[in-house]
């Protein structure tokens, strides 16, 4: 097993006879003493309106600024945050470098385990890409 980094109470573990990929972890190993589910964030202004219609970068940026809030509100860092499961309409493998430029600007250096599942369709019309999580604190 390659050696896990240790953040606060999280380890990140990338084993060997894996890839080691750039934007999440294969394996975090979490402690704490609470847990925060946070529900699938959408490109949504304050009002619940859909801001950036039809922009999979601007809407990722604000889907992941909404995640970052929805942490905050439960008193949880990006840095605690063990899974993502990101949900992206009618995905394309061009569309990673877009979706890892938000990520980056909410998680930085962080890694936690993903799921990036191509979906039909969201909660509605216009919305491309949604975004929820789990953290450990």
């Amino acid at each position: 097993m390659k050696a896990g980094i240790t953040l606060m109470a999280i380890e990140i573990i990338q084993p060997d006879g894996l890839d080691t990929p750039e934007t999440y972890s294969h394996v975090v190993i979490a402690t704490g003493s609470r847990m925060v589910f946070v529900a699938g964030q959408m490109s949504d202004d304050p009002h619940g309106d859909l801001i950036h219609s039809g922009d999979l970068a601007a809407q990722a940026q604000q889907v992941f600024a909404n995640l970052g809030r929805a942490l905050a509100a439960a008193g949880a860092r990006p840095d605690q945050v063990t899974k993502i499961t990101i949900y992206v309409v009618g995905h394309r493998r061009e569309y990673l470098p877009v979706i890892e430029r938000a990520r980056v600007g909410l998680f930085g250096e962080h890694k936690p385990t993903d799921v990036l599942l191509g979906v039909e369709t969201l909660a509605a019309p216009g919305y491309l890409i949604e975004v929820d999580a789990i953290a450990v604190v």
